[in-house]
């Protein structure tokens, strides 16, 4: 099984990252704020003002360990990485893959399927915890988990990228329609999910959480093999990780869950954010620490991969499905099998 490795998240404007003998040094001025071991790093991950020594590039690069620029507000700015590694077979069999428009289809329904079917999971935990409860909208619910359940088994007759992204998106307007019944603090309000940019604070946590996991899918993508570039559910674009993107949808749900639960918690609160004159929500600097120490402390949770039939972190998931692709193109297996969230 392929170790866990720690992804440093660094936010302390104006410093100074380097390498010192096998650790990593993060000083502000003459002040050491942090000295950590480097040999299990998988990647280092930057927010605004933050400068990395050339030798620490170097090392990365040569380790392949990936350094992602971020602003502030956890917008992509540039990621730095070393030479591409990976079988060029299995790229050139993903690329003629991703030029065919039926083989195409059939991964992402399959990568869809995955999605649909964690979200419907979503909304039965919830149902199943607060099914009990006094004005809860079960009938709505209910619904909604029915509507989600049609729309996964239409995919079968979907034979095409753009029906499939219609049903998708029929089965998200569902999803999110009802999404505000699963927060339990009254001062977090939502009505509909927006991303350019958030203007809530539950658009921005759910926005800042699929920025993280779109890293960490990337990183499995690259560190398989695969050209995270070349999708099949998303289409080529210049700039655009596509197909870090296809492998994002099925753990979607599962990141809302990671988000509802800090809320519902309290981990965080309505006075963690701030809203820039744009309009735009955004996490304060306090309230990003607490939620990237939960994320790191998420990862480590483990779960059953019926696919490998072993209990694993979460943290590697992204890794194990970006496996499964591997072996689907290699024709190793017959099909991509999504992770189904039970």
């Amino acid at each position: 099984m392929h170790p866990l490795r720690n992804v440093i998240y660094i936010q302390t404007q104006n410093s100074w990252v380097h390498k010192d003998n096998e650790n990593l040094v993060l000083k502000v001025g003459d002040e050491l704020k942090a000295r950590i071991p480097i040999h299990k790093l998988q990647g280092l991950v930057c927010f605004g003002q933050v400068s990395i020594s050339p030798y620490l590039m170097a090392h990365c690069a040569e380790n392949g360990i990936t350094i992602t620029y971020l602003n502030l507000f956890g917008k992509f700015l540039a990621r730095v990485e070393g030479p591409i590694s990976g079988n060029v077979l299995l790229r050139r069999t993903q690329h003629l893959t991703g030029a065919d428009r039926e083989k195409s289809v059939f991964i992402a329904r399959t990568i869809l399927t995955g999605k649909l079917f964690n979200q419907r999971a979503v909304i039965k935990r919830y149902l199943r915890d607060y099914d009990k409860e006094e004005n809860f909208a079960l009938d709505e619910l209910k619904t909604a988990e029915k509507r989600i359940n049609r729309c996964l088994e239409q995919l079968t007759d979907c034979y095409s990228i753009e029906t499939l992204m219609g049903k998708e998106g029929e089965a998200a307007q569902v999803y999110f329609g009802v999404f505000h019944h699963f927060i339990r603090q009254a001062d977090f309000k939502f009505d509909a999910r927006r991303r350019r940019p958030p203007t809530d604070p539950v658009n921005a946590l759910l926005s800042f959480c699929y920025t993280l996991l779109t890293h960490d899918c990337r990183s499995a993508l690259e560190t398989t093999g695969l050209d995270p570039a070349s999708g099949f559910l998303h289409q080529l674009r210049s700039g655009r990780p596509s197909l870090a993107l296809d492998l994002v949808e099925e753990f979607r749900p599962m990141v809302d869950r990671f988000v509802l639960s800090l809320i519902n918690k309290r981990q965080l609160t309505i006075k963690d954010f701030q809203t820039l004159p744009n309009g735009s929500v955004t996490l304060n600097d306090e309230s990003r620490r607490t939620l990237l120490a939960a994320w790191q402390d998420r990862k480590q949770d483990t779960l059953t991969h019926a696919w490998f039939e072993e209990s694993v972190p979460i943290g590697l998931l992204p890794w194990l499905q970006a496996q499964i692709l591997a072996r689907f193109l290699r024709g190793d297996c017959d099909s991509y099998v999504p992770f189904l969230w039970k």
